[in-house]
Formats: structure tokens, C-alpha cells, sequence
């Protein structure tokens, strides 16, 4: 009877499995390291696993790969591939797999590329990156919010602004929906023929639906309001402290702000483009239009519990942070400004 599983109620949540969480292993500081059974597992994407018309030496290479995935892959090994599509995409893969190498964990390998100020790496490994770091950060939650709330990290949200709520839906999924109706391939062909699908509506996340987030995690189709007082941007407050904490230790508490009364306002961090010019502007009293400001959805206020790890000229003083959707609704944060722009002390 000890070893029977414990009920359901009592399980936390697996989800985003196919980041490849499972893969990986932590060291000593939490970070995940690099093995060899994560990076089989980009050896399988349609990108890279051999079909029919492969040559031999793709094959070769390939069946190599799985059976060493670290080994050593030179440019001379890629360039006897027939296929140029196929030499392409070993070349992006490899680049990224030795990257990941060097900096024998997932963390140090996103870090790495932005402190290298030359952000060549495919866009798709740094959502990929981003998003099983905050499986990590946010591993043992049993709070869908905070789950849907970390998709913003690395997922486009396409944003619409009613009766003064603001409904963040997953930019791909909508797109998906406007043009098929939820309807696939059936769906695209009834628009080719010029009949308009059935409209599907996106569940809104509320209290009373929130879980149901567990059984489609990797369907995206759950639309989280970021309002004021709202859990939704409360869950997203959270997630950024903990997106802090796991990448340099220090505690911070996020709170949301409806507007920045500072006097003495000294540092900020937009979390995407759009918000970073806003704030420069206001921050450095130049005008900003209407359309502008009605594109800053959100404000929130950052302070260390541990002042002393911020740098000395600004101790104690709060940081603050805003969110916007560009011109044509579209949300895409840049987590990593929460890092690379963080006021923190040389020592920290």
C-alpha cells in the first residue's frame, strides 16, 4: 500500500513536456546541463532526421550523432552533404548544439548570447531555451495562471484591449483560428471556397476554468487577462521574480503599478520594444503621443529585498517595468532584459 501513487489532487502538474524538461539534469545551482538525451532529441525534428532521398554520408552523419551527439563535427563533415537544405540545417544545429557545449548548461548558453551582442543564433533555439528555463523556474507549480502567464516569455500574444480588460491570446493559435475556424485543413478549404467558417471562441481564463489549462498546456489556446487586480498579472509578476531569482539569486518582489509618480525615478526596463522607447521617452520628458501611450498595457514596480546588490549609486531606489503591444496588437517580450538590464551591483 506505501507505494501506491498518491491521488491525483496531490500530483503536481507535467507539463511542456516537449520542451525537453524531462531531458535534462540540474547542477548544484539548479541550472539544467546539458545531455546527451536532449540533444538526441533535436536530432529527431524533421529538420535534421533523415528520409527517403538522403544520401549516404546524411545518414552517416546522422547515425553518428545519435550514437555520440557530443562528438566533434566539423565544417569538412557537413560540406560532402548533397542536399544543401540538408548542409544548412547542420550547419544552424551544430553551431547551436556547440554552443549549448561550451556552455555546458542551458542557462549560460542564453546568457552567452546576449552578452556576445551579436544575436546570430535562430530564433526558434532562443524560444526553445527560454521557455525550458522557465519549466525550470516554475517546476512544481500547481498554479495554471503562472503557467500561462510564462508562455509570454516565449510565445507571440496578440492582445485586444475590451471594455477596459486586456485579453492576451497566443498569437500563432489566433492566427490558426482566424483563417481555418478551428477547422484544419477542412477550414482552409472552405475559405479558398469562399465560405467562412464557424467562429471558435478562446476560452478566457478565469477562476473556475483555470485548470483545464493542465489537459491542453501545449495547445495554446487559453486567453490570460493581464487587467489590473487581475490574477493573470499577478501570475505574471510572479513568474518574472522568479525568472530573477533563478538566473542571479537575487529576491525581488514585482509589484503591478498603474502609473509611475517617482520624483526620484532612476532606472527602468522595458520588457519588450515598444515599452522600452515609451519609457525612455517619459523618462526623459519628451512627448509621447496618445496612440503610444495606449499601447502600454501594463507598469510594475521591482524592489530588492537585499539593496546591496544593486549598484551603489541607485540603492534602495525601485526599478520599474513596462509591457506594450506594438501598432498592430502584437505582444513579443524580451525576458532577456529583465537580466541584462537589471541595475545590479560588479560583486552580484
Amino acid at each position: 500500500m506505501d507505494n501506491l501513487p498518491p491521488p491525483m489532487a496531490a500530483r503536481r502538474p507535467d507539463f511542456w513536456q516537449n520542451s525537453g524538461f524531462g531531458l535534462l539534469a540540474r547542477d548544484p545551482q539548479g541550472h539544467l546541463t546539458i545531455t546527451d538525451d536532449f540533444l538526441r532529441a533535436y536530432l529527431a525534428r524533421p529538420e535534421i532526421a533523415p528520409v527517403e532521398e538522403s544520401c549516404a554520408k546524411e545518414r552517416a552523419l546522422h547515425a553518428s550523432l545519435l550514437a555520440e551527439p557530443k562528438r566533434a563535427v566539423s565544417a569538412d563533415d557537413i560540406a560532402v552533404l548533397e542536399d544543401p537544405d540538408g548542409r544548412e540545417n547542420y550547419e544552424v544545429l551544430i553551431d547551436f548544439r556547440d554552443r549549448l557545449i561550451a556552455a555546458d548548461t542551458i542557462e549560460g548558453c542564453y546568457l552567452n548570447v546576449f552578452r556576445e551582442g551579436d544575436v546570430r543564433i535562430a530564433p526558434i533555439f532562443l524560444d526553445q531555451m527560454t521557455q525550458v528555463i522557465m519549466r525550470a523556474v516554475i517546476d512544481g507549480t500547481d498554479d495554471p495562471f503562472h503557467a500561462r502567464a510564462a508562455e509570454l516569455f516565449f510565445r507571440e500574444q496578440t492582445v485586444t484591449v475590451h471594455e477596459g480588460a486586456i485579453l492576451s491570446g497566443d498569437f500563432e493559435t489566433v492566427e490558426m483560428l482566424a483563417s481555418t475556424g478551428g477547422m484544419g485543413a477542412i477550414g482552409e478549404l472552405l475559405v479558398e471556397g469562399g465560405i467562412k467558417p464557424r467562429q471558435v471562441d478562446l476560452d478566457v481564463m478565469q477562476t473556475e476554468n483555470a485548470h483545464k489549462y493542465w489537459q491542453r498546456d501545449e495547445r495554446h489556446d487559453m486567453v490570460i487577462d493581464l487587467s489590473f487586480t487581475r490574477p493573470g498579472l499577478d501570475a505574471l509578476a510572479r513568474v518574472m521574480e522568479g525568472w530573477v531569482l533563478h538566473f542571479t539569486g537575487a529576491e525581488v518582489s514585482i509589484q503591478p503599478v498603474q502609473k509611475i509618480t517617482d520624483e526620484k525615478w532612476v532606472w527602468h526596463i522595458g520588457l519588450d520594444v515598444e515599452s522600452s522607447a515609451i519609457l525612455n521617452d517619459l523618462y526623459n520628458d519628451k512627448d509621447v503621443d496618445e496612440d503610444q501611450l495606449e499601447r502600454l498595457l501594463t507598469l510594475f514596480r521591482m524592489d530588492f529585498k537585499d539593496p546591496s546588490l544593486m549598484q551603489p549609486d541607485i540603492v534602495g531606489r525601485p526599478v520599474y517595468l513596462g509591457l506594450a503591444m506594438n501598432e498592430k496588437k502584437r505582444l513579443r517580450m524580451k525576458p532577456q532584459n529583465l537580466l541584462v538590464s537589471l541595475p545590479l551591483a560588479a560583486e552580484a
